[in-house]
């Protein structure tokens, strides 16, 4: 297929005019006043030349290698992915966290080809360490894209008779309803890297902090058998926004508030998530890899021995540290998982510190509450008829406010910041008559730019020279934001023709997929309505990735459930089923989306070519939804779903927010109270907003992250509030910079995961408890 040549009307390129000898003749008939810069106006222009020129050049050369896309380098991302993916399931299906664990990937990979540098034939560069934590990514985040921490179970073992379930099916329906959805979000990303990573340039800030992370890695090592990136490093951090914005700590009210305002889980760390906080990382060229590594070890083997452990005596996964009658009443307890402890340390003190605020309403106030006035009768533990089942629906009318607000912001804020610059230049170009030249390019550009006429700078720009037609142009100096970046070579880019065909064919084995799978019970009409709303809501996921870092596919996931309840009526007796399913379809492109475009920042500040990584990311969805399909039929064969061990706690939250908005099923004075925190905590979500970078937005909490405190019970909140507060320590008191700690998080978080697959294989051989 031939490749892309830039022509898509989404972030197409600027039209480019080569500098001749008579443009730059034409200089010397300027007046005074506009010669006045001149000179500074050229260096500046010159500068600018020569950076994007040394920028083209370097995309060039890296995307050439040949190591872009090795069969080794898929092969080590699929064994990363797939330990990844037993985590993410193991720990999904108790808490419904999950991790795409780029960063740990990335050092995994780096220490394994490092370990046999001298038995093979080229050397591991950065752009196949791109490529490993690419396929890794893919493969393990899909337990959380294909619905089976969340929606499968909800159709499994929470839907009633009287809405046509439950829906058991085998695992080739599963293996096929996974296959259906896992691409769409894919394809639909790839347009969309023009416009936010090119033109844009949006921080995504846990693909940089990967990028840098990769770049020290290589750049550090004296070993001849891998390539010294330190040019490479330097290029993009020149070329970076902010490669090493604030941490995440100084988000917590102990100190100052973030910048960026990473004080929410990230993405992925809310109801259902898929990526930590992988920013404010210092990491420096003197980080010795050996000591990560090291460090990797021994948090991954402590955390192991706690696990196994935990298997012959389970009494470990609850402790009553605040006295039996708290603990056998009211679920008061710790479990002390160093797994959990972990993510809290990735969350960050801001974060678990509104967890455990969201605990304490709702498990130690409203939980008695309801008890006491009879509105949940039943035991505490019970979903259906207790307190533990009463306090989500307040947590859901908190998630569904919070998104609500948060995305709807999302959508009228581009359209606040750039409509008076179009409109301005829409003015300016109707006065001088320009206004049809400007609509048959597509778009408003800010400035015309020529390239520099040099054969090996073809990508570098310089303003074109119209001092006949626009003498003043000459007196502003064009900002660097204005300016698309430089782009890797057409060659090393995917076809607009792969995309399309890739992105109708996609829609098409969704479709199909999902009408093999559920028959008559989701219409055609619902499923098609369902992909288009989804990549609508992709738009705005992957903007929020961008600039926030927080990829809401929680949010996403509970919009697209309001939306269909508003198209398919409560008399429908189908219509839970469908609004799972749509959610599900929605969350699972967002997912996608998000994580690739991580990626490709990754990628682009590393010259990769971003071809190699879409076929590694196909790949690795693939063989992700495959093995996740399995690994979830292997958890609910094994383990009793939902049960003591697994609660599932997501597949309550979406089966309970498909019945709030079909108007099924609530239980007495529950609507109440979640339409009164919902309008609580919508305004609390407005002032965090509006109050973006200042010292107070600490304190206000977020909605999403005091509603997983309510719907998680308290020994895993409280677990991670102990992490949240180590990174605090460690940051914000001891002021040392955050690698460490998110090294150690993560060999406790994979040792935990890792080991849960022994203790599978032990419960299915029925060993005892002790």
């Amino acid at each position: 297929m031939a490749p892309d040549r830039g022509s898509s009307t989404l972030g197409a390129r600027p039209k480019y005019q080569a500098i001749t000898s008579e443009d730059q003749d034409r200089g010397q008939s300027l007046p005074e006043d506009a010669i006045e810069d001149s000179d500074d106006e050229q260096d500046n222009v010159a500068d600018r030349a020569r950076r994007r020129s040394e920028a083209g050049r370097f995309l060039a050369e890296h995307a050439g290698e040949g190591q872009n896309f090795t069969v080794r380098g898929v092969l080590v991302g699929l064994a990363i992915g797939v330990i990844i993916c037993f985590s993410n399931t193991y720990f999904g299906l108790q808490t419904g966290w999950v991790s795409g664990m780029a960063m740990p990937s990335a050092l995994i990979g780096f220490a394994f080809f490092k370990t046999i540098a001298r038995h093979i034939n080229y050397p591991f560069t950065p752009v196949e360490n791109v490529l490993v934590q690419t396929v890794a990514g893919a493969v393990g985040t899909m337990p959380l894209g294909c619905g089976f921490v969340g929606v499968m179970p909800a159709l499994e073992y929470m839907l009633m008779p009287e809405e046509n379930g439950p829906l058991v099916l085998g695992t080739w329906k599963l293996i096929i309803w996974s296959v259906g959805i896992c691409f769409f979000g894919v394809f639909f990303a790839v347009p969309l890297r023009r416009e936010v990573i090119i033109r844009e340039k949006l921080k995504f800030p846990s693909g940089t902090a990967t990028a840098l992370m990769i770049g020290v890695l290589h750049g550090n090592t004296e070993d001849a058998g891998l390539v010294r990136h330190e040019s490479a490093l330097d290029t993009f951090r020149r070329r970076s926004q902010d490669l090493r914005p604030s941490s995440t700590s100084s988000a917590v009210p102990f100190g100052e508030v973030s910048d960026v305002g990473h004080d929410e889980p990230p993405a992925t760390t809310y109801s259902e998530t898929a990526e930590p906080n992988e920013q404010g990382l210092g990491l420096d060229k003197r980080s010795d890899w050996k000591a990560k590594i090291r460090l990797l070890i021994i948090a991954f083997v402590i955390s192991a021995i706690y696990t196994l452990v935990s298997y012959f005596i389970p009494q470990l996964r609850d402790l009553p540290i605040l006295g039996l009658p708290l603990a056998r009443n009211w679920l008061w307890t710790l479990n002390p998982s160093p797994a959990y402890v972990g993510q809290g340390i990735i969350m960050g003190p801001a974060t678990t510190l509104y967890m455990l605020l969201g605990a304490v309403v709702g498990w130690g106030i409203l939980s008695p509450l309801a008890k006491s006035r009879g509105w949940a009768p039943g035991p505490v533990g019970d979903w259906a008829t207790g307190s533990k089942g009463w306090i989500v629906w307040v947590s859901l009318g908190i998630m569904l406010a919070d998104s609500v607000v948060s995305l709807g912001w999302l959508t009228i804020r581009p359209l606040l910041l750039h409509a008076p610059r179009y409109f301005t230049e829409i003015r300016e170009r109707a006065k001088k008559g320009n206004l049809l030249d400007m609509l048959r390019s597509g778009h408003a550009q800010t400035a015309d730019y020529t390239a520099i006429a040099n054969s090996e700078s073809s990508t570098g720009l310089a303003p074109r020279n119209s001092h006949t037609s626009q003498p003043q142009a000459t007196r502003e100096a064009i900002k660097d934001k204005d300016i698309p970046d430089v782009d890797a070579p057409p060659e090393h880019l995917v076809s607009n023709r792969v995309v399309i065909i890739g992105l109708i064919l996609s829609i098409l084995i969704c479709i199909v997929a999902v009408h093999l799978v559920f028959g008559d019970l989701v219409p055609l009409y619902a499923t098609v309505t369902a992909v288009i709303f989804a990549l609508l809501l992709c738009l705005m996921g992957v903007r929020a990735l961008g600039e926030t870092d927080l990829n809401p596919v929680s949010g996403i996931s509970k919009l697209t459930q309001l939306f269909f309840a508003l198209i398919i009526p409560a008399s429908n007796k189908n219509s839970v089923i469908i609004n799972l399913l749509a959610g599900a379809i929605s969350e699972s492109g967002a997912l996608q989306a998000g994580d690739m475009m991580q990626d490709l920042k990754a990628g682009h500040l590393l010259g990769a070519a971003p071809k190699a990584q879409f076929y590694g990311q196909l790949i690795g969805s693939f063989v992700g939804a495959i093995v996740s399909a399995w690994v979830y039929k292997l958890y609910t064969t094994v383990y009793e779903i939902p049960g003591g061990m697994f609660q599932v706690p997501t597949g309550y939250v979406w089966i309970f927010s498909a019945r709030l908005v079909t108007g099924q099923g609530l239980p007495h004075m529950a609507w109440q109270w979640a339409l009164g925190a919902g309008l609580l905590f919508a305004g609390t979500t407005g002032l965090r907003i509006g109050g973006h970078g200042t010292r107070w937005k600490a304190w206000v909490p977020g909605g999403i992250a005091v509603a997983v405190g309510m719907y998680n019970v308290p020994s895993f909140t409280l677990a991670r509030t102990v992490g949240g507060l180590l990174n605090w320590y460690w940051q914000s008191y001891r002021r040392r910079e955050e690698t460490p700690v998110i090294v150690l998080a993560s060999g406790l978080i994979l040792g935990e995961g890792v080991v849960s697959i022994v203790n599978l294989l032990l419960a299915s051989l029925k060993v005892p408890h002790l």
